[in-house]
């Protein structure tokens, strides 16, 4: 299940997996008296791709901006024998993804103005034997937003690509993880502003992943298959 947040006219698509709709409200609300501005949620679902158009058309102003923040990370090795949870992984950080900002960049193109921004992953970067379904979807919905910017870029419409590391999240929660690639969720979120203010189009954050990632992706692929990453 997924959020639509309003915030000023600015929205943010949330993939939940589980959630408390009360919890939610009471965010909402919040958000809305601490920041004096109108927040809103409304649920749809990433995975009803049919009512994805509808649910759009129905929105009463139409956003000047889009956050998208879709992520299941699944069972690598689950996925590999059971065809539910690979179309699950493909499906929310993909499929889901790409059809929801199809129809937001549509409505951008036409107004020329607005902004799009999605959260991708490194693991998108290079395939890898931990996480490599999970990774591809990412992988793909990286080079969507990379052509969706070369295509938004002339009708004044900013597409931002955001990279996250380790984040303590849910979907790292009990992982062995290096402390020092950890970032916080506030963290990521101030990185995620200061990028769309500086209007920048690849953002890593933790901003040593692009680096780390760097030397990744350059090592040669008989070395490379040899290594447990």
């Amino acid at each position: 299940m997924s959020f639509k947040f309003y915030f000023s006219n600015y929205f943010i698509f949330v993939y939940l997996e589980h959630f408390n709709i009360k919890e939610i409200e009471d965010f909402a609300k919040d958000v809305s008296i601490r920041y004096g501005v109108k927040a809103v949620p409304v649920t749809f679902d990433a995975v009803k791709y049919n009512t994805h158009k509808a649910f759009y058309n129905k929105l009463s102003p139409k956003p000047d901006g889009v956050l998208c923040v879709f992520g299941y990370l699944g069972d690598n090795i689950k996925a590999i024998q059971d065809f539910t949870e690979a179309e699950r992984i493909i499906d929310v950080n993909y499929k889901g993804a790409v059809l929801i900002l199809n129809i937001v960049a549509h409505d951008f193109m036409q107004r020329k103005s607005g902004w799009i921004a999605a959260i991708s992953s490194v693991a998108g970067d290079r395939g890898r034997q931990s996480n490599f379904i999970y990774g591809s979807a990412k992988g793909g919905l990286s080079v969507y937003l990379s052509g969706l910017r070369n295509l938004l870029c002339k009708h004044n419409v900013q597409v931002l690509t955001i990279k996250p590391g380790f984040v303590n999240t849910k979907m790292t929660r009990g992982m062995d993880l290096p402390k020092k690639l950890m970032a916080e969720p506030e963290d990521v979120a101030e990185d995620i502003i200061k990028a769309w203010k500086k209007k920048k189009d690849v953002l890593y954050t933790k901003w040593i992943w692009r680096y780390i990632m760097l030397i990744i992706i350059h090592i040669p692929e008989r070395i490379f298959k040899k290594l447990s990453l």
